[in-house]
């Protein structure tokens, strides 16, 4: 059985829709006050709406995290009108896949600032509070999930700087695990195969059309299965910290 969230703030990030979005309402459904982060504060304004009808307390921080001043300003807003920081889920990414050879170079750049800098700008911001909720109740561990991808295990053509930055995130996540979790901040990631999102509506029309032809017979994943993952990583006891879930559909190869 896993602890419920009560008395605990979570900040997700990506929250307008698919990862994101699922990921913040089992946790508001776990009893955690949920700060939600993306661009899109049309979309935030009515999951909000959703949320909070179904009695959680939920605050809509509209900000771009690959500004650094705004990543930085969302996350101590998180903390000053919430009052601390428990868990934090760096979920926005976007995945703009291609040959390397003649790639657009702004693909690569919105990639790096992406699924890279807007992560780190977000740790480095968030991780003084999650040490400080770590020391305190009612858990007095503290949670920070980064959504990487099968992309950061597994180097495929014509994904190139989608698995530099997905390698990038399981590198860093690994790394920042082994300084802070005998602090009680327990570091993870989690890598999913193919999900039905937005993701794959981000690329070029014929790297969509080959994709199609990839993955299109799968029975793909839904961002809920996603989201249970990270509410089971969370809501572990305080001795039990699991660093790492992979998770496919069932016939992906």
């Amino acid at each position: 059985m896993g602890e419920r969230l009560d008395g605990t703030v979570a900040l997700v990030t990506g929250a307008s829709s698919g990862l994101g979005e699922a990921t913040a309402r089992a946790l508001a459904a776990q009893g955690a006050a949920v700060a939600i982060v993306a661009r899109r504060a049309d979309r935030l304004k009515r999951l909000a709406g959703e949320l909070e009808g179904a009695g959680a307390r939920v605050l809509v921080v509209p900000a771009d995290i690959t500004d650094r001043s705004r990543a930085f300003e969302a996350v101590e807003r998180v903390a000053a009108e919430l009052g601390r920081l428990d868990i934090v889920v760096n979920n926005a990414g976007v995945m703009l896949n291609g040959p390397i050879e003649g790639a657009p170079i702004e693909e690569w750049e919105r990639m790096v600032s992406i699924n890279v800098l807007g992560l780190l700008y977000v740790a480095h911001a968030s991780l003084p509070h999650l040490l400080r909720a770590a020391e305190q109740p009612p858990r007095r561990v503290a949670d920070m999930v980064n959504i990487s991808s099968i992309a950061g295990r597994f180097a495929n053509r014509g994904a190139g700087v989608y698995n530099l930055t997905k390698f990038g995130v399981n590198a860093f996540s690994e790394s920042l695990r082994q300084e802070v979790t005998r602090r009680r901040v327990r570091v993870s990631v989690v890598e999913p195969g193919v999900v039905q999102t937005e993701l794959f509506g981000h690329q070029r029309q014929e790297t969509q059309e080959h994709y199609e032809k990839l993955f299109g017979h799968l029975e793909q994943l839904f961002p809920t299965d996603i989201a249970e993952a990270i509410e089971y990583i969370v809501t572990r006891p305080r001795r039990v910290a699991v660093n790492e879930i992979l998770v496919r559909p069932t016939d992906q190869v």
